[in-house]
């Protein structure tokens, strides 16, 4: 098939640009290897009864605006209240949500995109074009400030037009193509009326809010007209706050929650012969790393940040930081994208190489400090112990979330980091492009960012892998990423809830609309 774009057929509603977004998902025996023997899969799906999820959250101000969630809690509610053009499939690859087709031009500059018939809000009203483009322009009004608006930089707000009541011809600046359009608008591009109040939201999710208190909980109820015919099955949806992993586990156990997402590795021990807890493994491509501030020293020299590198066990940071659950990694995001590069060769321990280079950098008896966010304590103080081998002090700092993402979380000289997978390009947008949302490495090369505005306007995949490759190469031998390992994604389910699959996602336990109550009281 060509790997040009063209205007062609869509397969699944969703059209293939030159291999970036495939459609589909990996066979039911492949994905269930990445799933603990107790994975809830079996049993028919049944209507009534309330979920009760319970998340780990540090804003007690809470927020349910669509285009402005800042924390874990506000993006889970998200998953409840909000439907989008596309969502992310069991594989991390966008698929058709809204949208009932997508097509981009030849050269990607202009993306098309149709509604599906009937869609409803909460409310009864129609969902139209014009509310796909008044949800296109307040993601990325600069009043708004949403921190994801950069993720969509080249979007040409005043050139979106409304070609009928259900289609929309999106443009970007310069004329240039945007080839991650799709993957970047599904991260945060719910769709909302026109008239939309974040105090009262109303949304096209699967669940409609009946009541929220910040910081505390929030209930919602059944949206009967749901776009996905016979979904969602549980009557109520209540999501928990918790300010800390223990009293959440506590809560599952003694029965006042059904499921716990994103548990620590840690917890699993824990839950390990509770038979009313089931713990679901989802293998993905998420990554762990220690993010080096290269506008600081020491990580201005090259040559520190590649000893950092090698003094960096990352076998040893997956069995003890992870606990297993997870795979090494290589300094690389995004390797399920592809245009990965996987001729890199993987970069070894070498504690003797790391001093060599510490030495011939004048950073003899180094000493660093180690901010550590939410989930990188044990990674933080297993890589303190590593470095006090090539001779480096590493202090590791514990903040709460607040701290560690607020106005600071740019200007650590060294700090844990991760992220969920995503294609390359919508990766870098997030993380080291000359345009990203929070470049935490203030990593910057001018060959890099020229392949990158190439890149990025390229739809053709195998063009495209080749400067992938390069980008690839200096992110390797010059990047502030230390990415160690690949986590897999825990969930603790009540065995009183179905519809839980392992994915190559997080998102097991956010598949609202796919949960289930097996009894009802």
């Amino acid at each position: 098939m060509n790997s040009q774009i063209t205007r062609r057929g869509f397969l699944g509603g969703a059209v293939l640009l030159g291999g970036a977004a495939l459609v589909g998902c990996a066979p039911d025996a492949q994905r269930q290897q990445a799933a603990s023997p107790g994975t809830l899969q079996d049993g028919t799906p049944r209507r009534g009864g309330r979920l009760r999820l319970g998340v780990v959250d540090g804003d007690r101000a809470g927020t349910l605006d669509a285009h402005k969630p800042l924390t874990i809690g506000s993006i889970i509610r998200g998953f409840a209240v909000y439907s989008k053009l596309w969502e992310w499939n069991a594989e991390m690859n966008w698929s058709p949500a809204l949208a009932e087709e997508t097509e981009a031009n030849a050269d990607a500059t202009t993306w098309t995109v149709r509604l599906r018939q009937g869609l409803e809000f909460h409310n009864g009203k129609t969902i139209t074009a014009d509310d796909v483009i008044f949800s296109a322009r307040r993601l990325t009004d600069p009043a708004l400030g949403s921190p994801w608006a950069a993720l969509l930089f080249t979007l040409d707000r005043e050139r979106i037009d409304k070609v009928d009541e259900r289609t929309v011809r999106f443009h970007f600046k310069d004329g240039k193509g945007f080839v991650p359009f799709p993957d970047t608008f599904t991260n945060f591009g719910a769709i909302v009326p026109v008239d939309y109040d974040p105090a009262k939201p109303v949304g096209a999710g699967p669940y409609k809010l009946k009541e929220f208190t910040p910081g505390q909980r929030s209930l919602f109820t059944r949206f009967e007209n749901y776009f996905k015919d016979g979904q969602p099955y549980a009557d109520e949806l209540e999501i928990i706050d918790f300010q800390d992993e223990a009293s959440r586990i506590a809560a599952l156990q003694a029965g006042q929650i059904s499921l716990a997402n994103g548990i620590g590795a840690d917890q699993v021990r824990l839950l390990q012969g509770d038979p009313r807890v089931s713990v679901v493994v989802s293998q993905t491509s998420n990554w762990q790393s220690f993010d080096l501030n290269l506008s600081k020293e020491p990580f201005r020299d090259e040559r520190v940040r590649e000893a950092f590198r090698l003094l960096t066990d990352r076998k040893e940071l997956v069995e003890r930081a992870l606990s297993g659950h997870g795979r090494v990694a290589n300094d690389l995001y995004s390797p399920q994208d592809p245009t990965f590069d996987r001729s890199i060769a993987q970069r070894p321990y070498d504690v003797e190489r790391a001093k060599a280079l510490l030495k011939a950098a004048g950073q003899e008896n180094l000493q660093v400090e180690l901010v550590s966010g939410e989930g990188g304590d044990a990674a933080a103080l297993v890589f303190a112990a590593q470095a006090k081998k090539a001779g480096v002090t590493v202090t590791v700092k514990k903040v709460d979330a607040a701290t560690f993402n607020g106005p600071r979380r740019l200007d650590w000289t060294m700090s844990t980091g991760g992220l969920l997978t995503e294609s390359f390009l919508s990766s870098a947008l997030h993380l080291d492009a000359p345009v990203s949302a929070a470049n935490k490495t203030h990593f910057s090369d001018p060959r890099f960012t020229e392949l990158f505005e190439q890149a990025i306007t390229q739809p053709d995949v195998a063009r495209r892998a080749e400067l992938v490759h390069e980008m690839q190469r200096i992110q390797h031998a010059k990047g502030g990423l230390v990415i160690w390992g690949f986590n897999d994604a825990l969930d603790a389910v009540s065995t009183g809830v179905g519809g839980v699959v392992p994915e190559h996602t997080q998102f097991a336990t956010w598949r609202f609309e796919k949960l289930w109550v097996k009894e009802t009281t």
